[in-house]
């Protein structure tokens, strides 16, 4: 009985942060007027026909085309950004080197530099090299363990794995690579799950980077692809074809976190007490 009061304030607050979602869902199915007029998230009627025309976009592609664009960006940012981290966070936490506090230091300032600073470095830079308008400037740069958050992750999960294991590792005769990648990775398991969620995730929200680096429409992934379901002045627009698109490009992030919601709350929670 003491606990009912405590269930019904979690239900209560479950329901409030749910209720977006289901809006979201039901205004789909609504008209503008309707969308505006009402805070309930049931439709008068339930019409898929507005699924199929956002499926279709106002562009000579369909949505399959720019959800297979967004997997040619994230599938090989993902395992870029996982083993450049990996390996580099290795180095940090089982290796002496010169200079290596000044080096770490300098990883962490770049942690606080806003990624907003880097985008016009980063464009002439892929400019001068002629490669806008491919997805080398989206994915090549974490083939060097850009993003340092992801390296003091790994290094405070590296640092909780005693280093015994590292020298039966060299008892039976495994090298530093193999030790790292079949004895040590295992062990940090949750945390590379966990970038590679972070990594899945963000990019799929990212519009400013596709933007800046990718001109042609052919080549936007789905961030670019929903904006250009509304015109150029943001209002003369059916909202819930917007809507529409929206919760389809949300399916694959739903997907994933759901998959590997328990090794991604157990990799971040291990991270904030292993440091």
């Amino acid at each position: 009985m003491k606990k009912i009061p405590a269930y019904f304030l979690l239900t209560a607050a479950g329901i409030v942060m749910l209720y977006p979602l289901l809006w979201l869902a039901g205004a789909s199915f609504k008209s503008n007027s309707e969308i505006f007029s009402s805070v309930w998230f049931m439709p008068d009627s339930f019409d898929f026909q507005v699924y199929k025309n956002a499926w279709r976009t106002v562009t000579p592609y369909t949505m399959g085309h720019y959800f297979l664009n967004t997997f040619l960006i994230i599938i090989p940012k993902t395992v870029f950004a996982v083993l450049s981290s990996v390996i580099v966070a290795y180095g940090f936490a089982r290796f002496d080197f010169p200079l290596k506090k000044f080096f770490f230091a300098l990883l962490l300032g770049g942690m606080l530099m806003p990624s907003i600073v880097t985008v016009l470095p980063m464009f002439l830079l892929w400019s001068k090299l002629g490669v806008l308008d491919t997805y080398i400037p989206l994915t090549v740069p974490y083939l060097f363990a850009s993003e340092g958050m992801f390296v003091f992750i790994l290094v405070q999960f590296f640092k909780g794995v005693p280093k015994e294991f590292d020298e039966a590792a060299r008892i039976d005769g495994c090298g530093t690579l193999r030790t790292l990648f079949f004895v040590l990775m295992p062990c940090i398991r949750p945390a590379v799950i966990s970038i590679a969620v972070f990594t899945f995730l963000w990019t799929m929200n990212d519009f400013l980077t596709p933007l800046i680096m990718i001109q042609s429409v052919e080549k936007y992934p789905l961030s670019l692809a929903l904006r250009l379901s509304v015109d150029s002045t943001g209002q003369n627009y059916e909202q819930n074809k917007l809507i529409a698109l929206s919760i389809i490009g949300l399916i694959p992030s739903i997907t994933v976190f759901a998959i590997a919601q328990k090794k991604f709350v157990s990799g971040i929670t291990a991270g904030g007490l292993t440091g």
